[in-house]
């Protein structure tokens, strides 16, 4: 069987006229009548009958008709469905977030206030992103992809009780038998940090962990222990209890990189919302070196 026979044998059955149905397919009616008559072959039995001048469908061409209505309704609407994918596909950024989420977040919500744009926002190991923010101890750009990626720096300070630590500067060196409060393990952050205390030489004592940054300030802030914190990319954490000390014994940064998927860099929604996340996050850490 094939489709237009069967988008022939629909119509026939239908009108219940060959001659009129020929007419609106605009197809010869002697090509409509073999079409039907190979649909017959086909299946081995008869769809019409003969009745006066008219035909009409047999009990088999009846059984047909009933199962194959929604069949070709169901195939019409599928190109359209399709448009709308590919207009939707179009028109949402997929953002594999694997740092800096809170500020990711923030980002989209101020962009989709002047854009009509959709976003997709997950985290995984795979690339099927249109954007990937993820973070890195030290990273130089390869040259071929300086176009798709955008590295900046961050600071990474101490979060500490002012009760017990009211310095404003501290060797990591010096903490090493403290409590530390600290993102889940599984967290790049969290690994990155790891290594800073590695290379000091002790392996930090975590307490307490969370994938949630603010849980994490909040521990620290009811003086449960102290934890590392970015400059710029998590949610404020200095106030009353709580304060951000320089390191003074190793630099901690980390590498902020943002990556562009050079297949969908020519997606103009993509680009634009790149090249504005870049801006935003300068501008982010600009604020916070001010300070």
């Amino acid at each position: 069987m094939e489709l237009m026979q069967l988008r022939y044998f629909l119509e026939v059955a239908s009108s219940q006229h060959v001659t009129k149905s020929s007419e609106k397919l605009h197809i010869a009616q002697p090509a409509l009548t073999q079409a039907i008559h190979r649909l017959e072959d086909d299946l081995g039995v008869p769809l019409f009958e003969a009745k006066g001048r008219n035909i009409v469908l047999t009990e088999y061409g009846k059984h047909l008709q009933q199962s194959l209505n929604p069949i070709i309704e169901r195939l019409d609407k599928i190109p359209e469905e399709l448009r709308r994918m590919a207009k939707l596909d179009r028109e949402t950024i997929r953002i594999n977030v694997l740092a800096a989420s809170a500020l990711v977040t923030e980002a989209i919500v101020e962009y989709k206030k002047q854009h009509q744009v959709n976003f997709s926002v997950f985290q995984s190991n795979s690339d099927v992103s249109d954007i990937q923010v993820t973070t890195k101890m030290m990273y130089q750009i390869p040259k071929e992809r300086r176009d798709f990626e955008f590295v900046i720096a961050e600071k990474i300070y101490l979060a500490l009780p002012k009760s017990r630590f009211p310095e404003g500067k501290i060797a990591l060196k010096s903490v090493e038998n403290e409590e530390f409060i600290a993102l889940l393990g599984s967290k790049q952050f969290r690994a990155i940090c790891d290594k800073y205390c590695h290379h000091i030489g002790f392996k930090p004592k975590v307490i307490f962990e969370s994938d949630n940054p603010t849980a994490v300030r909040n521990v620290i802030a009811a003086g449960m222990g102290i934890g590392f914190w970015p400059e710029f990319t998590w949610d404020k954490a200095e106030n009353e209890h709580v304060a951000l000390a320089e390191i003074t014994d190793i630099t901690c940064y980390r590498d902020i990189l943002i990556s562009c998927n050079p297949l969908r860099a020519g997606n103009e929604n993509v680009k634009s919302f790149f090249e504005y996340l870049k801006k935003f996050f300068l501008e982010r850490k600009n604020a916070a070196v001010k300070k």
